[in-house]
C-alpha cells in the first residue's frame, strides 16, 4: 500500500526511506510507548529518522516494480499449481475432473506469465544485457536471475558485507558474557529468501568455483547447513563483483584466483 505514495514522492524529488516497521515499534516500545494510534506512529517514524538516520537506498523505477509484480504473480501461481497437483493425487476420480480444469488453466497462466517476462525484458538493452551477465553463471537460471537483480537493485552499489545481511545469509552472534552461542540467520528480503537456498545448492553442483569452496569447507569440520550458508555469501560476493564491474563469469580466471 506503500508504493503508490513512495512513487509520487520519488517523483516530486523528496527524500523518502522506507523503514522496516518492526524496527519503528521496537524503538516505540523502548520509550516505553505501548499504545499505537496513528499520531504516535507518525511521532515514532520522526523520532527513528532523526535518531538512526537510516541510510537511503536505490528505489527501483516503475518498469522494475512491473517485473517484481510479474515474478511474485509467478509464485503465487506455482503456489496453487503446487497445492492443486496435491490434491490431484489424493482425490476420488469424481473430483479429479473438477481438480483437472484449474491445473490446465494454471498452466496456461504460468505460460503467459513468461512470456510476458520475456517481452517486458526485451524491451529494455540494459535488463538483457544484465541478464544475459547472470544467467552466464553456472545454476544461474533465468527465474534466479530475473529474482535477484528485480528484487536487489542495489546488487553492485553496497559493499559485500551490506548485501550478505540485505539478502539474510550475514551470521548474528548470540553471545552473553562467557557464553558464545550459535550464529544465526536473521532476516533478509522474503522473495530472495526462496530462490537462495535452492540457488546455492545447485550451484554446489555445478558452479566449479563454488564446489570447490564448498569441498574446503566442509572439508575443515563444518556443518553441511553451515557450508551451504558460506557458498550463498561467497556466491554473492562474485555477484556483487560481477555486476559493480560489469565483468562477465570466467571460469578460468575465477578458478585460478
Amino acid at each position: 500500500m506503500e508504493r503508490p505514495l513512495l512513487r509520487a514522492l520519488v517523483d516530486a524529488a523528496l527524500p523518502v526511506i522506507v523503514v522496516n516497521p518492526r524496527q519503528v515499534r521496537d524503538c516505540a516500545k523502548a520509550t516505553g510507548q505501548l499504545a499505537k494510534p496513528d499520531a504516535l506512529d507518525a511521532q515514532g517514524l520522526a523520532r527513528v529518522a532523526e535518531v538512526i538516520r537510516p541510510t537511503r537506498r536505490v528505489c527501483p523505477d516503475p518498469q522494475t516494480q512491473e517485473l517484481a509484480a510479474l515474478l511474485a504473480r509467478r509464485r503465487q501461481v506455482l503456489a496453487m499449481q503446487g497445492a492443486e497437483q496435491t490434491r490431484l493425487d489424493r482425490a476420488p476420480d469424481r473430483v479429479r475432473k473438477r481438480i483437472e480444469a484449474p491445473l490446465r488453466w494454471l498452466r496456461d497462466e504460468l505460460a503467459r506469465l513468461d512470456e510476458d517476462l520475456d517481452d517486458l525484458i526485451q524491451q529494455s538493452s540494459v535488463w538483457r544485457a544484465r541478464e544475459e551477465l547472470l544467467q552466464r553463471v553456472p545454476g544461474m537460471g533465468p527465474v534466479r536471475s530475473r529474482t535477484v537483480w528485480a528484487e536487489l537493485p542495489e546488487l553492485g552499489l553496497l559493499h559485500r558485507t551490506q548485501m550478505a545481511a540485505l539478502v539474510g545469509v550475514a551470521p548474528f552472534t548470540r553471545d552473553r558474557g562467557r557464553l558464545r552461542g550459535h550464529r544465526t540467520l536473521w532476516g533478509g528480503r522474503a522473495p530472495v529468501r526462496r530462490v537462495r537456498d535452492m540457488a546455492a545448492l545447485v550451484a554446489t553442483r555445478w558452479n566449479p568455483v563454488i564446489r570447490l569452496f564448498s569441498q574446503r569447507v566442509r572439508a575443515a569440520g563444518k556443518a553441511p547447513k553451515v557450508a551451504l550458508v558460506a557458498a550463498m555469501r561467497k556466491r554473492l560476493t562474485m555477484l556483487t563483483a560481477m555486476v559493480h564491474h560489469g565483468t562477465p563469469w570466467q571460469p578460468v580466471v575465477a578458478q585460478e584466483a
